[in-house]
């Protein structure tokens, strides 16, 4: 089996003078490309603008519109230039010119200041008692570019649970791109709402997104995270969720809200 992988199609967006680049279907989920990848298109396009030395502190995004599989195109600029603080935003649009994605970007220098440590409530299940992603029927297409594990009671259409669980590393090798590669992590989990149904079939996505780092995403060595993830509210259609994402060693390098619609 072949894949489309994530690390050359950002290669070519960052090596594009016109900022555009391209993927396959692999990469869908339903209709519409998985976020993850729009949101890595984001995030590299505003890095091109600002270089390597200063890391992404938080990244923002509304999904304006499904993105289809095939060519698109960044559109970054600079909104304002620090001494120690960069902010940018992007959009990103499909083929046919259509905005999918806006995002705003934060981008800071690390500074000697109170260091304050996260609670630790690492307590990963093993990946031994989980559930292979190849194992696991009807799941969207674009997981094939992904090794992991469903772990816990929350697998979607389980009827069972408001949280979720996963193992989850790339198939390629991230290392050059680490922000856009936890990015991508980061919108890996479905909707922790569909835990609630006993089928896999309801119709949901996202509206908003944002992910915070805690620690500078060039600082990670491990290859496989461990996300964790809870429902925080549904209503009148509306679902919102909340996520800590681990290295594999108990560092919680990101967190993450989602605002996302849904149809049952």
């Amino acid at each position: 089996m072949t894949y489309d992988h994530m690390n050359s199609i950002l290669q070519n967006l960052e090596d594009s003078d016109e900022n555009t680049t391209k993927f396959g279907s692999r990469w869908s989920q339903g209709r519409a490309a998985f976020g993850g990848l729009v949101g890595a298109f984001a995030s590299l396009s505003m890095r091109k603008l600002i270089g390597q030395e200063k890391p992404i502190r938080s990244f923002m995004a509304s999904f304006v519109a499904p993105m289809p599989a095939g060519l698109i195109k960044t559109n970054a600029h600079i909104q304002r230039q620090g001494k120690n603080v960069t902010q940018c935003n992007s959009s990103v649009y499909s083929e046919d010119d259509n905005l999918c994605l806006q995002a705003m970007g934060v981008f800071g220098n690390a500074r000697q200041t109170l260091n304050v440590q996260p609670r630790n409530d690492f307590r990963p299940i093993s990946r031994d008692d989980g559930v292979h992603f190849s194992e696991a029927n009807r799941f969207p297409q674009f997981l094939e570019n992904y090794d992991g594990y469903w772990v816990g009671p929350g697998m979607p259409g389980s009827g069972a649970s408001e949280t979720l669980a996963m193992w989850v590393k790339h198939r390629c090798d991230m290392s050059k791109y680490p922000a856009e590669s936890i990015l991508a992590i980061a919108d890996m989990p479905p909707p922790v709402l569909l835990s609630h149904f006993t089928e896999r079939t309801v119709p949901a996505s996202s509206v908003t997104w944002s992910v915070e780092f805690l620690i500078e995403p060039g600082s990670i060595t491990h290859d496989w995270f461990y996300l964790e993830f809870k429902m925080d509210g549904a209503k009148d259609g509306y679902t919102q969720q909340s996520g800590r994402i681990y290295t594999e060693d108990g560092t919680l390098c990101a967190l993450t809200r989602q605002c996302m619609v849904y149809f049952g």
